[in-house]
């Protein structure tokens, strides 16, 4: 079996920033604009009112400070409190592979790599733009890589399944190079009128080359070993799809954006994910003072602290489990991928560290890697 190496990443960040405070003051005059319009109705007991957001409350929430987002005007306009994306020919390309273009034009130039020695593009991600053709296909297209392409969904664990899948096809030698891309537009499936979401979420997008070992240039990491799980739930969900006419659903119902049952998703997700890694690293021998960093899915701080401990058996000291969601906030499968992009120096070769996403499913994704 190939050795599997990381050799590059690359992350574009949009190019706008939401401030927590921008956020709630959109939110909050779209609140003081619906409970208006609606006070009979609200007096009457048929409508329930909504109440007021705060720059606070997100923070001890979710640890979450600002996002990045493709468009911001719609999304503060308290009359929209929603993107607004102006449509594009079939002849142009399309914002995913835009996004998806800049990031792997960063982790081809780290590893030193020409798009046309790539013979895998695997697009993973939590919502795709279209049904078909695939965006992979596109995106391996847009950046000129030979090979094949393929879509991968497994909402926020969509890059640990990717780069399992990458590194399966490299070991076995049907692939050499492949390229793992998170494209996320993840304001455009969140319900931003909704205070007990609306500040989660941001666009982003990710890429992470592999290659075989004996033709990598410039490793970076060794990837030892990678372990995925499922098990279904429906209380992270979007219903949404292309049945929606079909069961004469036209209308813009609650349902169709992005629904959570927060309680429970912590409640059930973190032994989930802690018992996963600690199976992980018990059956590849790795104790847990052997691990010098975790980086962990990006959707809430307090999830990421009880995970660390967990894993590690104590409180994970600064720089051991990095945080990048109190500036990028939850980008669903991009989240690990731009902590591990942002905060893997300083390891010296032989550490050992994971990766770990987790999410809607519910799914969960780990990968050890080994510094070179």
């Amino acid at each position: 079996m190939r050795e599997v190496v990381i050799s590059g990443t690359g992350v574009f960040t949009p190019p706008h920033a939401i401030s927590n405070e921008e956020l709630v003051a959109a939110f909050n005059a779209h609140v003081d604009l619906f409970n208006a319009e609606h006070a009979e109705e609200i007096a009457a007991g048929t409508i329930r009112a909504k109440g007021h957001s705060s720059a606070d409350f997100i923070v001890s929430a979710s640890g979450i400070e600002s996002r990045y987002v493709m468009d911001k005007a719609g999304i503060l306009d308290p009359a929209r409190m929603c993107p607004t994306y102006p449509p594009r020919p079939d002849e142009a390309p399309s914002m995913m592979a835009e996004m998806a273009q800049d990031a792997v034009s960063q982790a081809l130039a780290m590893a030193g790599v020409a798009a046309g020695e790539v013979d895998l593009v695997i697009c993973a991600a939590s919502n795709m733009e279209r049904a078909y053709p695939a965006m992979a296909v596109e995106i391996q297209n847009l950046i000129g890589a030979g090979g094949f392409a393929f879509d991968m969904n497994v909402a926020c664990s969509s890059a640990t399944f990717g780069i399992q899948a990458a590194t399966d096809m490299i070991r076995t030698g049907s692939v050499t190079r492949a390229l793992v891309v998170c494209p996320e537009i993840t304001s455009g499936h969140l319900e931003w009128r909704d205070r007990d979401c609306h500040f989660i979420f941001g666009d982003v997008c990710t890429a992470v080359l592999l290659e075989a070992g004996e033709v990598a240039a410039r490793p970076a990491f060794r990837v030892l070993s990678t372990r995925c799980a499922t098990q279904f739930s429906n209380n992270i969900r979007n219903n949404n799809g292309f049945l929606r006419r079909a069961h004469d659903q036209m209308e813009d119902r609650r349902d169709m954006q992005f629904m959570q049952n927060g309680r429970k998703v912590f409640k059930e997700v973190l032994p989930l994910v802690s018992a996963h890694i600690a199976r992980h690293m018990e059956e590849e021998g790795i104790a847990p003072e052997d691990l010098k960093r975790l980086w962990l899915h990006q959707a809430n701080k307090s999830m990421n602290d009880y995970i660390g401990k967990k894993v590690l058996g104590r409180t994970p000291e600064a720089g051991e489990q990095p945080n990048i969601l109190q500036d990028y906030a939850n980008t669903s499968s991009a989240g690990s991928i731009i902590a591990f992009a942002q905060h893997s120096d300083g390891l010296a070769p032989g550490d050992k560290a994971l990766i770990c996403s987790f999410g809607a499913g519910y799914s969960v994704g780990s990968v050890v890697v080994e510094a070179c």
